[in-house]
């Protein structure tokens, strides 16, 4: 191996080291795509059932290359983005930017997968793999051979006819139950876990107003429309409407090309690192290794507690009163949020929380 080489491995390690490397979970159920248009797409839960989850329309041509910035900050072969209307897959970081392999709805608008880079699943947005069945961001993401033998994602290892993704979906140990987060600058963003709070941020600008997020079109008020390792983005419009706004990193709204009118703008929520100096972009538990849009409304899982558990809930503090469920806001309001101080996400969780 030469120096340059030995240098983008040890850099490489480090980089996965600092954001947490894999993290522990428990499976939960475990996605199946064939390569194969018209084929099943079936979840096989921790139980041994076998649900099917729609069937490939259209199989993809290529791969997204730059993807969207953040893409990068995840790790090769898992999910870099988990929403209601597509879940990426990171193949690659090449020349600092990240490649992507799509997965979308028959139904939906997502500009961020790229055309011809996507498997095309039968079904709507906001339903079955993009609700019920979302896999968090982090979740691994295998190439089955026609043999049975699989290995991970990988620009030399990208599925072909007659080979099958599968991507494992978990519950992380370290998630927290619920995320607080004080809209205001300085403001404490706190994880709540068993063994008590955890100081995991702080707010550097607050936000105050609504945008045309396109992918909240298939959320509800109040919940979650993507995760990825630089965005959660959070619908307040019904379903059928666009609004919401998103909370971000410092690294993502001050480094990537895209995000430079954040800072004239009031639809994002941006925090740093609590110390001031790690990484944010791509940690969790707030860029991975958690949230998911969850269950539509008329959705069921396993069980109540899953059913339930994973849907997304946002709670708001308006004017420091009592918690209540986020007001409805559609469209671009530079001023809609601005009565909000306290933020809470709720982590989704598949059975009853032990003390």
């Amino acid at each position: 191996m030469n120096f340059r080489k030995m240098l983008a491995a040890v850099l490489c390690t480090a980089i996965f080291l600092m954001r947490g490397g894999a993290a522990s979970a428990k499976e939960l159920f475990v996605i199946r795509i064939p390569m194969e248009k018209g084929a099943a797409v079936t979840v096989r839960t921790s139980d041994g059932m076998v649900h099917e989850a729609g069937r490939v329309n259209v199989l993809p041509t290529k791969t997204r290359w730059p993807s969207y910035t953040a893409s990068a900050w995840g790790r090769p072969g898992t999910i870099c983005a988990s929403a209601v209307n597509a879940i990426h897959m990171l193949v690659s970081v090449e020349k600092g930017q990240g490649r992507t392999l799509s997965l979308i709805p028959q139904q939906t608008i997502a500009p961020a997968a790229g055309p011809g880079a996507s498997v095309v699943i039968s079904g709507k947005a906001g339903e079955s793999l993009f609700g019920a069945w979302a896999p968090p961001v982090g979740s691994d993401v295998l190439v089955e051979k026609a043999d049975g033998s699989s290995s991970p994602l990988a620009a030399d290892n990208l599925p072909a006819a007659g080979d099958a993704i599968v991507i494992t979906a978990g519950e992380y140990e370290e998630s927290p139950y619920i995320v607080n987060i004080e809209n205001r600058p300085g403001g404490r963003v706190t994880a709540w876990r068993r063994g008590g709070p955890e100081l995991i941020a702080r707010v550097i600008r607050p936000v105050g107003g609504t945008g045309r997020f396109e992918g909240t079109l298939f959320q509800r008020t109040g919940a979650i429309r993507a995760n990825h390792c630089g965005v959660i983005d959070i619908s307040t419009s019904p379903n059928g409407e666009v609004g919401g706004f998103q909370i971000i990193p410092w690294d993502h709204a001050l480094k990537s090309k895209e995000m430079q009118h954040v800072w004239d703008m009031t639809q994002w929520l941006v925090i740093g690192a609590s110390d001031g100096s790690s990484m944010m972009g791509g940690s969790a538990p707030l860029f991975k290794n958690g949230l998911v849009s969850g269950p539509a409304a008329d959705e069921k899982l396993w069980d109540v507690w899953s059913t339930y558990g994973r849907k997304s809930l946002i709670l708001a503090r308006y004017d420091n009163g009592k918690w209540q469920r986020l007001k409805s806001a559609s469209g671009r309001g530079d001023d809609a949020l601005k009565g909000i101080t306290e933020l809470r996400i709720y982590y989704p969780f598949t059975e009853e929380i032990q003390k």
